[in-house]
């Protein structure tokens, strides 16, 4: 960049550099390496509880990646800066482009040079047919296939191919409507996650969702209204095998009714979601809720229900926390693994299948302030332990609850006790309304359609010069493949065929 440029002659060079194709190329490499940690960190909008996590599990770094929004990577300001500069970058490269296109499909073909034997690939040939018999007879073969043809007093121009570059724009253009039907979705749509054990169900309204993100231009007024029930839950597990223990072809049983008076059942699977207006329901995780009924010192209930535990591991070996804040005399909470098929490996207590065949509990017992009568609001899969005392026996060692289903064990010191009364399944469902999914899609389909065509279709150009000469008519064939990955044996084979036309006429009229 030369340094004397002027302000108007800098904004100039900037514009080119921004709208080139190598540009374009660059920006798309980096939104495509912008997208790597929204892939591999745990995002707060999707999964909050796994973000928090990974933040207490890596205390160092949290303050580092906050500040540049790692956690939130789709909303970010620089995400958002390459995405906002591919799209001008696009748009600046294909307008030109097009205009360019525009002209050329006007334009007629190029004269025919004045020797064609300097043509990578040529032929001659003698006739005794008149030159206007030959050009007449030329311009016809080339029209059949498919060249468009300028014809003068000594030579027929032939092109053909221009819809390669057609097929390069159309590339072009889809990542721009495929950039487009993604921006539409964040801006107007709307992404939620919940828990529902079965048995149980919702309605779609914000306030029952665990997590719920719009779209900065969503309103909440557009949402489809609609109540859905989960009844049932079936699920198998591979019992042999390399991946013995995994589930497999699990199925939610769904009831669904409308605001419109439209209700009906569903079996909702992974990659199979229930569809209500513009509305998805997706099927995307599902785990044991264990049923517990804590009794305070009184005697009252203190907590009684299903409790969500989550998963740490493909044998569903599961992570949760109860707790009962109104208990009396004391507050208390639980915390600790389930474990579908209890087994002791190694003198460790673990799974080793997924199904419910051994179902073990194991819970430690803590008592004083859990932090939910009081301060901010905590997760329910979180347990606050800064002003809670966990309960340890007399040999010093904390107090677990090994429990089974049915049984009910009495905590010491008056605080009550604690049962294990069933198990209950729960399902993972997200629910979206993401209104430029269609236009993205078409983008793709477009862009697939667009690269065959800028990979298959071959720009060409043809030339019929003739001469009069003492024994007739001298004809000079010659051709050029404007594509650089041209085969030229079959070119040569095109223009042979098209020669063989033009000797022998009689045959072709057959």
């Amino acid at each position: 960049m030369p340094s004397d440029m002027s302000a108007r002659e800098l904004g100039r060079w900037m514009w080119r550099q921004l709208t080139s194709m190598r540009t374009a190329l660059v920006l798309l490499l980096l939104l495509a390496l912008a997208a790597i940690p929204g892939s591999i960190i745990p995002q707060s909008d999707v999964d909050a509880l796994a973000a928090s996590r990974w933040k207490e599990a890596h205390p160092k770094l949290t303050p580092i990646y906050d500040n540049l929004g790692m956690f939130s990577v789709y909303d970010s300001p620089w995400f958002s800066a390459i995405y906002l500069l591919l799209m001008i970058s696009l748009v600046g490269c294909i307008l030109p482009r097009t205009a360019v296109y525009w002209r050329a499909l006007r334009a007629r073909p190029p004269r025919a040079p004045r020797n064609l034997s300097r043509l990578p690939e040529h032929a001659t040939y003698d006739t005794d047919q008149s030159p206007d018999e030959v050009l007449e007879r030329a311009a016809a073969e080339l029209k059949r296939r498919h060249y468009r043809v300028l014809v003068t007093d000594e030579a027929v121009s032939a092109e053909k191919g221009y819809t390669r570059e057609a097929g390069n724009l159309l590339f072009h253009l889809s990542v721009l409507i495929v950039l487009v039907g993604f921006a539409m979705g964040g801006l107007f749509g709307f992404r939620a996650g919940l828990i529902v054990t079965v048995g149980n169900g919702w309605s779609t309204n914000p306030t029952q969702y665990d997590e719920f993100v719009p779209g900065s231009l969503f309103n909440a007024d557009d949402m489809d209204g609609f109540a859905v029930d989960v009844k049932d839950f079936d699920i198998e597990w591979l019992t042999e095998g390399p991946r013995k223990g995994m589930a497999r072809n699990f199925v939610s049983h769904l009831e669904y009714s409308t605001a419109d008076g439209e209700s009906g059942d569903y079996d909702l699977r992974v990659n199979h979601p229930l569809a209500i207006g513009s509305t998805e329901v997706f099927l995307i995780g599902h785990g044991y809720a264990p049923v517990v009924t804590i009794k305070d010192g009184n005697g009252d209930i203190a907590y009684s229900g299903p409790t969500i535990f989550l998963p740490t591991d493909g044998t569903f070996e599961s992570f949760g926390v109860i707790k009962a804040p109104d208990a009396r005399p004391g507050e208390i909470a639980l915390q600790g693994t389930f474990y579908p098929t209890f087994a002791l490996g190694t003198g460790f207590p673990r799974s080793v299948f997924g199904d419910a065949v051994n179902p073990l509990m194991s819970l430690f017992v803590y008592t004083g302030d859990i932090g939910m009568n009081d301060g901010p609001g905590q997760s329910v899969y979180v347990l606050d332990e800064a002003g809670s005392t966990q309960l340890m026996k007399a040999d010093g060692q904390p107090l677990r609850l090994d429990m089974r289903i049915g049984d009910t064990v009495k905590l010491p010191n008056g605080l009550g006790s604690v049962s294990f009364e069933g198990l209950q399944r729960w399902n993972k469902l997200q629910v979206s309304e993401t209104p430029g999914r269609y236009l993205a899609l078409t983008g793709v389909v477009l862009a697939l359609i667009g690269l065959l065509g800028s990979l298959f279709i071959r720009p060409r150009r043809l030339w019929v010069r003739v001469r009069r000469t003492d024994n007739g008519t001298t004809v000079d064939l010659g051709a050029l493949d404007r594509s650089n990955g041209g085969d030229p044996e079959r070119g040569e084979v095109e223009l042979a065929g098209i020669m063989e036309s033009l000797q022998n006429p009689r045959k072709d009229n057959a």
